[in-house]
Formats: structure tokens, C-alpha cells, sequence
């Protein structure tokens, strides 16, 4: 590989175009917030996973910025956790409202019209527009449709597979069994029992509202529409 003549600026100017972007997604997604919006968002997709602003909590950093009345609920994301421990440790620190939940609350809130909007980030997005993302990401999405609220991911285009057709080609990886047993070296589920432990699931793009990235608003996405907005 090839060594920068500069590493140090290199890293920089990753840093600054990370960053650019992340506050790119944060305008164009904060376009589609409504006043006073009940934001419920799924794992983490913040300034403690990118250089700073974050993807879909981007979209809410920049929203609460130029609307105040605005809050968050976290789903604390099962089983590592990521909504608990990083998602609402930002919130909090940013002075956002927050409220946590476990993920099996979500439907619960919904029907009883405790949310206005869901804004999640993604790992990867296929041709077509459908996204992976952390493992309950999918259930979440299949809510916001039953209850017609608008489910919208938030992504760069670093994040789009052009050559993965669609979802069915992005590979889903299992994790250790013991992050589903217990959790911080205590075990509560019997020994020997079998475990599956996906990381991450598929979203349709039939149940996405809006792919957010730094260039624009995918709207109702598809295979031409995603196109589109790469080569713009």
C-alpha cells in the first residue's frame, strides 16, 4: 500500500470529508422532521460511530438545533445494547430529550401514537435501496408501515453497494452466543440451550420512506432513484 506523504494530513482531511457529510445528511434529513417530532431511532448512528455529528442522529442533532421542542426515544437496541449505552449517553449530553425503551416497547408507543417519525442509520444499502442495519431495525420498519409513520434511513453514499442487487446478496453476520446468554460476565439463560444471534437484518426498501445522504433525499427508493442520486 502506498504511504501518504502526510498521514497526519490525510487523516485530517478523512476526518473534515466525514464530517462534511454527516452534516450534509444532518440539513437534508432535518428538512423532513416535523415541528415538535417524536423521533424514535434504533442502535447508534451518532458522532460516537462517525467523526463527529453523526448519520441518523445527525438528522436529529441538526433538527433539535433549529427546533427545541423535539424529542428522541431510544430503543436500547438488544443484545449489545448501542441505544442504552451510546445512543442516549449522546442525547444526554447534547441536552436533546430522550426517553429509553427496550425494543419489544416500540410497537406498544407506536399504536398508542407516541411517535411521530423513525430515523435509523445503515451498515449497507443495495442497489435497489433495501438496507441492512443493526438486527431489529426490520421489525421496527414493519411498525412504522402498519402505522403509516415515515421510516426514513440515514447513510453516505460510501454506504450504497451498487454491484449487491438487492438485499438478499448482503451477507448477515452471527455473532458470539454469549451476547445473547448474558451480558458483562453474568449468564442467565441455561447451558446448552442453542442460540442465533444475527447482528444485522434487511429492510425492504418498500418500507423505507427516505434514504438521507450527503448529496440529497432518496424519496420511495428504488433501483433507478438510488442511481440517480450516486451519479449526480
Amino acid at each position: 500500500m502506498k504511504r501518504a506523504k502526510n498521514p497526519q494530513a490525510e487523516a485530517q482531511a478523512i476526518f473534515d470529508e466525514d464530517l462534511a457529510a454527516n452534516r450534509a445528511m444532518g440539513r437534508h434529513g432535518a428538512a423532513l422532521i416535523p415541528k415538535g417530532a417524536r423521533i424514535l431511532t434504533y442502535c447508534n448512528a451518532g458522532a460516537l460511530a462517525t467523526s463527529g455529528h453523526g448519520t441518523a442522529l445527525g438528522v436529529v442533532r441538526t433538527a433539535f438545533e433549529r427546533d427545541k421542542t423535539i424529542s428522541v426515544i431510544a430503543c436500547e437496541t438488544r443484545p449489545y445494547l448501542q441505544g442504552a449505552r451510546l445512543t442516549a449517553w449522546e442525547c444526554v449530553q447534547e441536552g436533546i430529550p430522550c426517553t429509553l425503551i427496550t425494543d419489544n416497547m416500540a410497537g406498544h408507543l407506536i399504536s398508542k401514537g407516541e411517535v411521530d417519525v423513525v430515523v435509523v442509520g445503515a451498515d449497507r444499502i443495495a442497489a435497489n435501496g433495501d438496507a441492512a442495519n443493526k438486527i431489529g431495525t426490520y421489525m421496527v420498519a414493519v411498525l412504522a408501515h402498519r402505522h403509516r409513520l415515515p421510516f426514513y434511513v440515514a447513510a453516505p453514499t460510501s454506504t450504497f453497494d451498487p454491484k449487491t442487487a438487492d438485499g438478499s446478496g448482503i451477507q448477515i453476520e452471527e455473532r458470539p452466543a454469549q451476547e445473547v446468554t448474558g451480558y458483562g460476565g453474568r449468564r442467565w439463560a441455561p447451558e446448552g440451550v442453542k442460540v442465533r444471534n444475527p447482528a444485522f437484518d434487511v429492510t425492504p426498501a418498500g418500507l423505507i420512506a427516505g434514504i438521507v445522504c450527503e448529496k440529497g433525499v432518496i424519496l420511495e427508493p428504488n433501483r433507478e432513484r438510488v442511481l440517480a442520486m450516486l451519479t449526480r
